[in-house]
């Protein structure tokens, strides 16, 4: 059970870094936009400069859904008891995230809710030599 209770936290890693990576490149976008429609007009700051700061929320509010993510898939690593909790929680979020985010749900849930990993996680976590 300890190596499907790794690969939940390598995956919930993976999918909070695909969300930073969207926000990313989110970010450039609006930077992009913002600078090619000021150099094309530059009369055009005012759109410009909206669309440069609504795709700049945009990126910055996927960032922020996506560290909790990162946060959780460490905390399975290190077996830390908050993180089997904090994962279950956002396994319900994930539910709704179609298609990857449901089937990592569907994997957490089965890891994080059978009785000998909840044993697991009462241990704390394992003494690295």
């Amino acid at each position: 059970m300890v190596t499907h209770i790794r690969t939940l936290g390598w995956l919930h890693i993976a999918l909070g870094a695909l969300g930073l990576f969207g926000a990313l490149v989110v970010w450039l976008i609006g930077g992009s936009i913002a600078g090619i429609l000021h150099f094309v007009d530059p009369e055009m700051g005012v759109p410009g400069a909206v669309a440069g700061v609504v795709l700049g929320a945009i990126g910055f509010f996927l960032a922020v859904l996506s560290l909790p993510s990162l946060i959780a898939g460490w905390g399975l690593l290190n077996m830390r008891r908050w993180a089997r909790v904090l994962t279950l929680i956002l396994s319900a979020f994930h539910l709704f995230h179609v298609p990857l985010g449901t089937a990592l749900a569907v994997y957490s849930f089965w890891v994080l809710l059978k009785p000998e990993t909840d044993g697991l996680f009462r241990l704390g976590p394992p003494i690295r030599t």
